[in-house]
């Protein structure tokens, strides 16, 4: 009888154990439905903000500054749900938003030399 008890709380963590890692599944395939629901929507905005020529730069920009590429597109989803943008935003346009960006963004970057100072023998000789 003892046996036959065992067995089943054997069973039924086994089948705690199982629903949980499945649950943990699915919670990473809905975070992942998620993730690409909301690059869907930021593309399909871009698209209705962007110019061809526009949309090209900015993807070159994510190639090489992928932060400041995101930064820049947070920016046009933001203007275009407040409705500040007339119209489709031509290259132009961008590189001058690209320019503000960067001037809020821009790090200072500062040189400081420490310099040690070494007893000089030389000093010394003077006597």
């Amino acid at each position: 009888m003892a046996d036959d008890e065992l067995e089943a709380i054997r069973r039924q963590r086994m089948a705690e154990l199982q629903s949980k890692h499945g649950d943990s599944s699915n919670d990473q395939q809905g975070q992942q439905e998620a993730k690409q629901r909301e690059t869907e929507m930021r593309n399909s905005i871009l698209a209705q903000v962007l110019d061809q020529s526009a949309r090209a730069r900015l993807s070159n920009l994510a190639l090489v500054k992928p932060e400041k590429a995101k930064a820049v597109e947070n920016y046009l989803i933001q203007m275009a749900r407040m409705g500040q943008l007339g119209g489709k935003i031509s290259e132009t346009g961008l590189i001058d938003i690209l320019e503000k960006v960067s001037q809020q963004t821009e790090k200072k970057t500062t040189v400081k030399f420490n310099r040690r100072k070494v007893m000089d023998s030389d000093d010394e000789d003077d006597d």
